[in-house]
């Protein structure tokens, strides 16, 4: 089963993943629609399947701005994110964004 992709739009939104992120691993993916290494990470992450929040960088560049403010984790696109209890605790760009390292990150950090 593939992914389905779920729009961080907000500051309500990334509020809520970050609170997620107390109890479990959540991941975030920013994406750029006019970038073909981001198009080939969409597809890696396609293959985790369930729900992913994703950030379109060109739709809401405030909201990546507030993701790197938060973190301290600079921006770049694409970009995988792993938080926990409210902290990056895995990140990747570019070619570096796979399925299996992003299902490794995800277990390492049940």
């Amino acid at each position: 089963m593939k992914s389905s992709f779920s729009p961080v739009a907000d500051t309500k939104t990334l509020e809520e993943l970050l609170a997620r992120s107390q109890n479990e691993p959540v991941l975030l993916f920013k994406h750029s629609t006019t970038c073909p290494i981001s198009a080939a990470a969409h597809r890696e992450v396609e293959e985790l399947g369930g729900d992913v929040p994703i950030i379109v960088v060109q739709r809401s560049r405030d909201i990546s701005r507030e993701v790197e403010t938060r973190t301290g984790v600079r921006h770049e696109t694409p970009q995988a994110l792993v938080l926990r209890r409210g902290e990056v605790v895995w990140s990747a760009s570019h070619w570096h964004i796979t399925a299996d390292a992003l299902k490794q990150a995800l277990k390492e950090n049940e």
